[in-house]
């Protein structure tokens, strides 16, 4: 997984590490959820994102998309899909890439009995195989997506710190989040208290971009990922996702 200078690749990155927030452990099993959020770039609205799990927490079908002036700037229309078993053990991965001239399907299955895990990266304009690789994984992984959704359902206090087995299919880390303090957060939906979480997938740990994430969930019993922030370096900027719209 790779960001990419135009602001439309870092929107991507984001939305992945949302999308593990979409069911709460207090959600009802099986019951689908569709959650809308707008992406903030520079002050303009430059993306949004359309979430939803189906069959309880088995399957997460996310659509994303630049939209006005970024969208004019670099273009992004990209559908992911996660496929889990119980206890968000990540089994497949697909993300259809479709980014400015950047057209790409990736995929990667994660073998839990025998600990491997295979990607693949084809360049559709070309129709050749831009990169595969196997790694070793431990039983249980995670995609950026369920591990978050992981952090979603312990909720861990200020204070504590939280870590998980994490890949992307070519990487797996053992990824740091930290509990930090208690905000209220402003959205178009209201305000909600929230417990303000940092985790560590940026500097080298999953992705090599230097780069700050934030992530504030509602201290309510749905635990709604109302806002993640993104601060990369200058030239990139910060990117900012709120919840718009809940299903």
């Amino acid at each position: 997984m790779r960001l990419w200078n135009p602001p439309g690749g870092a929107i991507v990155v984001l939305v992945l590490l949302l999308a593990g927030h979409c069911l709460a452990q207090t959600a009802t099993p099986n019951q689908p959820e569709t959650l809308t959020y707008g992406v903030e770039w520079r002050f303009v609205r430059a993306g949004e994102v359309q979430l939803k799990w189906a069959e309880g927490d088995r399957q997460l079908d996310m659509l994303m998309k630049s939209v006005g002036l970024v969208a004019t700037l670099f273009t992004v229309n990209d559908t992911y899909r996660a496929m889990f078993d119980p206890g968000l053990c990540a089994t497949s991965i697909t993300w259809d890439v479709h980014e400015g001239r950047r057209n790409r399907e990736v995929k990667a299955s994660f073998d839990r009995t025998k600990k491997r895990s295979s990607f693949l990266e084809k360049d559709l304009n070309t129709n050749t195989v831009a990169l595969t690789k196997e790694i070793d994984i431990p039983a249980c992984v995670h995609d950026v997506t369920g591990g978050l959704h992981k952090l979603r359902q312990q909720h861990p206090a200020p204070g504590s710190v939280l870590e998980l087995p994490i890949s992307d299919g070519k990487k797996v880390v053992m990824a740091r989040v930290e509990a930090q303090q208690k905000e209220t957060i402003k959205t178009p939906l209201g305000q909600f208290p929230s417990t303000r979480y940092e985790a560590f997938l940026f500097n080298g740990v999953l992705y090599g971009r230097k780069g700050r994430l934030f992530i504030w969930i509602s201290d309510d019993e749905k635990r709604l990922p109302v806002q993640i922030r993104i601060q990369l370096p200058f030239y990139v900027g910060t990117l900012t996702l709120q919840l718009e719209k809940a299903q």
